[in-house]
């Protein structure tokens, strides 16, 4: 008797900490995302920036209206979308791969809790 009120126990505090786990995953997973929008907002704006110091250094220099100038401005707006796409990807990766790991703790946490019963 005793040995099986230990037992009940002891499932009891692991579903609880499991809960809780699961609860901080959904949190941090809640808080990486807007992490992560907030950086790509923030290199959205330190790009356009620098677009415009281009285009201000060209005009400066009197060559704003040059072929060479079109080009290398274009060059470097083109640049920058691509960084940014390429952020935006590796961030989905990531929470995607969080997700997989948060969904396969949670398999073998059910898988245990049966295995137990």
């Amino acid at each position: 008797m005793k040995k099986t009120i230990i037992a009940l126990s002891a499932i009891l505090l692991a579903t609880s900490a499991f809960a809780a786990t699961h609860a901080t995953d959904e949190t941090v997973a809640n808080a990486q995302a807007g992490a992560n929008t907030a950086k790509e907002k923030l290199h959205e704006a330190q790009h356009q920036g620098q677009e415009q110091q281009l285009k201000a250094k060209h005009a400066a220099e009197g060559k704003s209206d040059s072929f060479t100038s079109k080009v290398s401005e274009g060059s470097q707006k083109t640049w920058n979308k691509t960084k940014e796409g390429t952020e935006k990807g590796w961030n989905a990766t990531k929470e995607g791969a969080q997700k997989g790991w948060n969904s396969t703790k949670e398999g073998a946490s059910d898988l245990k809790k049966k295995v137990t019963e």
